[in-house]
Parts: C-alpha cells; structure tokens; sequence
C-alpha cells in the first residue's frame, strides 16, 4: 500500500525549519548536538513520547559521577580546573549597588508606570536573576576559600531580592546534586500535584509565570529544613534591610526589588534555564541539559550545565574550559539553543509538560542528616555535599 496515499504531498516540508515531523504528528525537534554520534544524529527522535500521566521513573544511576570519573581519567589535568573565583565577589557587589540605585532612583514612580515596570523587567528582573544564580555559586563555596565567609557572601547578595532564602536555598541544592531526581529528597522536581493539576497549555503558562514561588513554596511542602543561625542571620537581615529601606526610601523601592524578584523568575529570558536543566525532552531519558548561548554571560555560565552537575567544583568562569577540554563527552550530549525558545516549546508542546522529568525512588536517607564536607580538590562524589551547620 502506497504510504503517501492521503497525504498532501504537495508542501515542501523542509522550507519550514523540521516543520515536516508536523506531518508524522509530532512537533519539530527541540533540542540540538554539537558533534552528531552514532546514539544521536541530532535531528531525528531518539525515542517515542513519554507517558503523560507520570513522571519518567528510572532505576538507573544519575549520570554525572559516572561521567566526572571517565573524564578524570581521560583528563586528570582537570582538578586544575578546581577552586574559587574572586571575580565572583566584585561581580556580586555590583550588581547589588545596581539594583539598590535603581531602588533609590524610583522611590517616587507608580509601580504601575511604564517606566516602573519596564525597569523592573529589563533591569531588575535580569540583575535579580544574575544574584539568584550568584547565590547558587555562592553556594559551592566557589566565590571564598572558606565556608563562612560564602555564605556572608550570600546572604549580601540576597539583599536586592527583597525576601530571605540564600541559607534554604544552600541544603535544597546540595541535596539537588547528591539525590538527583530522587523522590521526597530533590526538591527542583515537581510533585505529583503538581502533574495532576497543570499538565495542559493553561497549567504550564500558569507555572512559567510563577516558578519562582513554586520553588520558593514547593520545599516546604517536600523537605523541610531544621533551621540554623545562618537562616536566622538571613532573615534578619533581609529584616533589618527591607525596613531601612521603607523607612528612608518609602514602599515604591522596596517594590522595585520584589518585582524584579519576581519578574527573574517568571517569562523571563534568563528565566528559561530553569526548565531547560532538568526537563526531558525529544523522547531522550537524558534529565541535565546544558545551553551554550550569549545569555550565560548574564548567568554565571549555568547553561553550561551538564558541566556543573559533572563537576560542582569548578567555578563559573572555567565551565567553558572543562568543555573545551573533554569535547568528546559533552559535544555529542543533546543540549538547548536557545532558553526563551525553550519557556515557549514547554508551554506550546503536547510532548513536554510537568511529567517530563526523570525521578528515583528515595534511597531513605535520614530527613536530619547532615551534609558532609566537601574540598575544592576533591574529585567524587564527595563534591556534591557540603556542610550546614
């Protein structure tokens, strides 16, 4: 039987960038492959559509200490690649006098003036986003050689976001890299609520338009945290900040700040990174993806972040350097072109939603546990956990 028959045979699919997979039902491929391999020519499927009624549960391995281990032992020179940043510091105070001048400069401008809201967005919502992703270097311990004075570091770089969260945020994400994936431990991961009520076009722009609060709340909800002095250093002084702030400067600065807040994690270029980490795409069982474009100058390089997960100890400025180093394994790994194409295709795609991120099974470890210590020098596993006392 001719397998043409019925079909209109008439366009010109490849006018129309992958547009021709329209026809096989599917919507074009989203992600790309530097160096195409054998596993992956980079343009077709490499798998059917996932199951939209669950997550993708594997037994296997996360990936990435499999991968750091091979790389080292092709690579050994790569520890040199280890160690802090001190441009990081400089970067941070800067951007927080930024944000705290703009404050300053719309002390008396309508929240809801074009002027006010446009600045929130294209300045603040994208200084914001820089100090979010600060923080989340910050929180390695890659700006100081030593573990408190990071995190005083962090704790300054939190003042322009308006609401405390640098000491939470610090164990959230630790836990990210030791337990990736894992159920009731990883709190990046959607809950099954979450599944249920936004798997559709409306759910997934309600969800892009508000991820900063779901992974402000969610946490609470998976994995509370036993509160230490560095939560309570946090809070006040996020406190003592944002009440010197309405005292001398009025309500209208301090809303300057929460609404960059805000708009760093909603429809937001930069803000497109946080789907694109983790969320399986184009039928792969791939869960980190990395983004080599011109935004990550705006980022601390975190689209580089199969990079990251590979090797947590090595600093923003120097992810580049580790690609360039071991190119046969990262340029043959599918990654994303473009951030705000990727907010877009999640909302729009049928094939991507909030089932469409890996999940394992909880190993059971203690809610309580404390982290281990980790060396900037330390190549294994052991640069995944860090101290929280």
């Amino acid at each position: 039987m001719d397998s043409t028959a019925g079909k209109d045979t008439t366009v010109d699919f490849s006018l129309y960038g992958g547009a021709e997979s329209f026809a096989e039902g599917r919507s074009p491929r989203r992600t790309v492959v530097n160096t195409p391999s054998a596993d992956d020519n980079g343009v077709s499927y490499p798998g059917p559509p996932q199951d939209p009624s669950d997550f993708l549960w594997l037994m296997t391995e996360e990936p990435h200490r499999t991968r750091r281990m091979a790389i080292i032992k092709a690579h050994p020179e790569v520890t040199k690649l280890m160690g802090h940043e001190p441009l990081t510091k400089w970067i941070v105070m800067s951007v927080v006098a930024l944000q705290l001048f703009f404050a300053y400069a719309l002390r008396h401008t309508s929240p809801l003036s074009v002027v006010f809201l446009f600045c929130a967005y294209a300045v603040g919502g994208t200084a914001n986003h820089n100090l979010f992703l600060a923080i989340h270097e910050i929180t390695h311990n890659l700006a100081f050689k030593g573990v408190k004075a990071n995190k005083a570091l962090a704790i300054f770089a939190n003042i322009p976001i308006g609401i405390p969260y640098a000491a939470s945020f610090k164990r959230y994400h630790i836990e990210h890299h030791k337990h990736l994936g894992e159920d009731g431990i990883d709190t990046d991961v959607p809950t099954r609520f979450e599944l249920l009520c936004l798997n559709n076009v409306l759910g997934k722009t309600f969800f892009a338009t508000f991820q900063i609060l779901f992974y402000a709340l969610r946490p609470g909800f998976v994995r509370t945290q036993k509160l230490t002095a560095w939560h309570y250093a946090n809070i006040a002084t996020q406190l003592v900040v944002d009440y010197i702030l309405l005292k001398t400067l009025g309500g209208k600065a301090l809303t300057y700040l929460v609404m960059s807040s805000f708009f760093a994690g909603s429809l937001h270029p930069c803000a497109g990174h946080f789907i694109a980490e983790h969320y399986v795409w184009d039928g792969l069982d791939q869960e980190t993806y990395s983004y080599y474009g011109p935004l990550n100058i705006l980022a601390y390089n975190v689209g580089y972040h199969n990079e990251h997960h590979d090797f947590p100890s090595v600093p923003w400025t120097r992810l580049p350097a580790l690609r360039k180093l071991a190119p046969e394994f990262y340029d043959t790994i599918p990654s994303h072109p473009s951030w705000p194409m990727v907010i877009v295709n999640f909302i729009r795609d049928d094939e991507i939603g909030m089932f469409s991120r890996v999940k394992r099974k909880d190993k059971g470890i203690p809610r309580d546990q404390a982290n281990a210590t980790c060396k900037p020098t330390d190549g294994d596993e052991k640069c995944h956990v860090d101290e929280v006392k």
